[in-house]
């Protein structure tokens, strides 16, 4: 029991500080480069491809709630160990938007805006909660595909998972501001309100639980039953 507990804590570490790095680059890019999308979209892209090559040995680097949950779903990862890599998330995505406080000044909050996500003017909340189920979705289903599915080739899962991640936010990051990761919005909603008293939490914060969890969790469900339980 002591060495299940010992190994679990060493993966939710790395799915901290694997949080924690794709907040801090990603964020870290909106709050430099404001609205220059293809850059913050190959920035979160880059993060993801070079985490899962560093620390996918180690934890399979999830860095996503979303993802955890719906490999859960799926039955491809225990109950037990979904809680604690949540949790773990969730903590690194609030120290990467802590650093990036420590390291931009309070600049990166009151003209970046951290690199919190909201829907776009003029887009309802229903249409935000579609966009982040859309990319989360398309963002599961290549993970599937790559990094799950039995006869996937080795080698080519953090290209073509840091390339969906680029793509989704090329497409929905006008809308709905792309996170379709609640860690990733999580972490900079925490600061703000910390900071600032920011509301966003309360307010915007449940689009970014909604739309990823359930689209990742539907695009898994499915890509089990079409590969089948041989490949799945």
């Amino acid at each position: 029991l002591r060495r299940q507990v010992m190994d679990l804590l060493k993966r939710s570490i790395a799915e901290c500080i694997g949080t924690l790095i794709l907040v801090f680059v990603g964020c870290g890019t909106v709050c430099m480069l404001g609205g220059d999308l293809l850059g913050i979209a190959a920035a979160f892209g880059l993060a993801v491809t070079v985490m899962i090559y560093t620390i996918g040995a180690v934890s399979g680097c999830h860095i996503n709630p979303a993802v955890s949950i719906a490999l859960c779903a799926a039955k491809k990862f225990p109950l037990k160990d979904t809680a604690a890599y949540c949790i773990a998330q969730l903590i690194g995505a609030a120290l990467g938007a802590g650093l990036i406080i420590l390291t931009m000044g309070m600049d990166a909050l009151t003209t970046g805006g951290l690199g919190m996500t909201a829907p776009a003017a003029g887009i309802s909340v229903f249409q935000a909660v579609l966009a982040e189920f859309i990319g989360t979705f398309i963002l599961m289903m290549v993970i599937m595909g790559v990094a799950v599915d039995r006869r996937a080739t080795p080698g080519f899962a953090g290209l073509a998972i840091g390339a969906s991640v680029l793509s989704v936010i090329l497409v929905i990051g006008k809308i709905s501001g792309g996170s379709i990761n609640p860690a990733r919005t999580f972490g900079p909603d925490l600061m703000a309100l910390i900071l600032s008293g920011s509301d966003a939490l309360w307010t915007t914060f449940p689009i970014y639980i909604i739309g990823p969890i359930l689209g990742a969790v539907c695009a898994a469900l499915l890509y089990c039953r079409m590969a089948g339980k041989d490949n799945c």
